[in-house]
Formats: structure tokens, sequence, C-alpha cells
């Protein structure tokens, strides 16, 4: 949802669960939150390589 990354439904010898990080916190409202917030910290951080970097790149970023 917010770092745009493919993750794997299913892989032998790995739970499911744990394969949806989500999935594994007591509290999902908490998951969210914390993951928005990752999420937010990287697109800051991501702003001092902006104009090194091309399309492609700043495309495949998080979105809070």
């Amino acid at each position: 949802r917010w770092f745009n990354v493919d993750v794997p439904r299913a892989c032998s010898g790995v739970p499911p669960g744990v394969l949806t990080p989500r999935s594994t916190w007591k509290n999902v409202s908490d998951y969210d939150a914390r993951a928005g917030r990752l999420a937010e910290m990287f697109v800051e951080n991501f702003k001092q390589f902006e104009n090194q970097a091309g399309e492609d790149v700043k495309a495949a970023g998080p979105t809070p």
C-alpha cells in the first residue's frame, strides 16, 4: 500500500501470515499509523536526492 513493493502470497516453508506484516500486529490501527509514518519519513528524507533521481525512481517511492 505505502511502499509500492510486491510481496509473495506464498513461499514454501513460510507461514502465510508472516508474508503480510499487518496481520502480525495485534492492533492493525497501530500498524497502519506506524507504516504511514515510516512512509512519510522516507518521502521527507528522499527530498535531498530528488534532483539526482529520474522520474521512474521518484514514482517507485512510498506514498504516505
